[in-house]
């Protein structure tokens, strides 16, 4: 039996979100699993992976296939690079120590990238916010000098209509 782990679809139409499992390969993809190891959601951003890494480990070195989106997000969780130090102890080229040292290494060089790359959205984001007030505030002063240019070009039309109905109206008493 060719066991491997891959995504099990869930969620809505536009908003899928999927659920890493390990199943039969014979197995259709919405259906019989064997145990869930995680769940991924593509949706936000930076995507969010929650994963039991100790179960997935467990099942690489037993030697579940992962699929290639499913390899991409172990990678990305270190699962591969930990699985690849341990054969490299069962070698003889490492120690167990070396292995928790380089694995723990990699983890927080991780973690920086993701927390940068969080913080730079949210900065992005403030920017991209400040930038579209200024150029709203920008428009709608437009807009107003707009009208009180055309609101004083009326006022010249209406003043001189007024002075000349003035008039009129004192020579309309002088004659009477």
């Amino acid at each position: 039996m060719a066991v491997k782990i891959r995504l099990q679809r869930h969620g809505k139409k536009d908003a899928a979100f999927f659920h890493i499992v390990v199943a039969d390969g014979r197995a259709p993809r919405d259906g019989k699993f064997i145990e869930k190891l995680g769940v991924y959601n593509p949706n936000s951003n930076p995507a969010t992976i929650d994963i039991n890494f100790d179960k997935t480990l467990d099942w690489v070195m037993k030697g579940a296939q992962p699929t290639d989106t499913c390899r991409a997000i172990l990678s990305y969780k270190g699962v591969m690079l930990k699985k690849h130090l341990i054969e490299g102890v069962k070698k003889g080229a490492l120690t167990d120590a070396q292995v928790e040292q380089k694995f723990s290494k990699w983890l927080q060089e991780k973690d920086s990238k993701i927390t940068s790359k969080k913080d730079g959205l949210a900065t992005s984001k403030t920017k991209e916010e400040k930038a579209r007030f200024k150029a709203e505030t920008a428009s709608k002063e437009a807009k107003a000098a707009k009208v009180a240019a055309k609101t004083a070009a009326a006022a010249e039309v209406v003043a001189p209509a007024v002075e000349k109905t003035d008039e009129a109206s004192a020579e309309s008493t002088e004659q009477a």
